[in-house]
């Protein structure tokens, strides 16, 4: 992994840690479900920061060499990309 985006992805799980027990004590508190539900789509938008993360280090690192190989390579790549936008695109479906 780029050593940049390890970091910057790092920084953003400990986020997300923090996130998701905020939210977990809302809950246990029955806090109001605006409120809860508020958090939950923070956590939501902060995991697609992640996930950009990680795809821009594929990019740059596997799929950059995947493409450079040719052939099955680089037909492998384009599948594991196709495959990815349409789980982001069926996401909360």
């Amino acid at each position: 992994m780029i050593d940049d985006i390890k970091k910057r992805s790092l920084h953003r799980i400990r986020i997300l840690e923090g996130q998701m027990r905020g939210l977990e004590k809302m809950v246990e508190n029955e806090d109001y479900c605006m409120d809860i539900i508020t958090q939950s789509l923070a956590i939501q938008k902060s995991l697609g920061s992640l996930n950009k993360l990680i795809v821009e280090n594929h990019l740059r690192t596997h799929v950059t060499s995947m493409f450079e190989a040719g052939g099955e390579e680089r037909e492998a790549a384009v599948a594991e990309l196709l495959k990815v936008f349409e789980l982001s695109n069926n996401r909360g479906s």
